[in-house]
């Protein structure tokens, strides 16, 4: 089970775009999150008629690593670190360690 997944709002918390504020778009790997807003890059493209494909400067989201990225705790307003907990029915969810309420809530 993953601590950080798709969909999730997260924090970055090192790196050039510290302190940014977006929701995970894709799982890049497993130790890699694609995240809204954040690591853009301009990438120079090739025009490419076989894709039906401009040319020129293109900006998008980059990769950045999981470490760097924490989950967002509505309840404080600050990132906040993610532990497991198995309920009484025997589902594990995710819960955060600083108040331990559960993350899907």
């Amino acid at each position: 089970m993953e601590r950080i997944r798709k969909g999730d709002s997260v924090i970055i918390i090192a790196g050039r775009d510290k302190g940014k504020r977006g929701t995970v778009l894709a799982r890049a790997g497993t130790d890699r999150v694609v995240v809204e807003g954040v690591n853009r890059v301009k990438r120079h493209t090739k025009p490419n008629p076989m894709r039906n494909q401009p040319g020129g400067i293109v900006e998008k989201e980059m990769s950045i690593h999981i470490s760097n990225v924490a989950l967002y705790n509505p309840a404080t307003q600050k990132a906040d670190r993610i532990g497991f907990k198995v309920l009484e029915d025997g589902r594990k969810v995710r819960v955060f360690k600083s108040n331990g309420e559960s993350v899907e809530a």
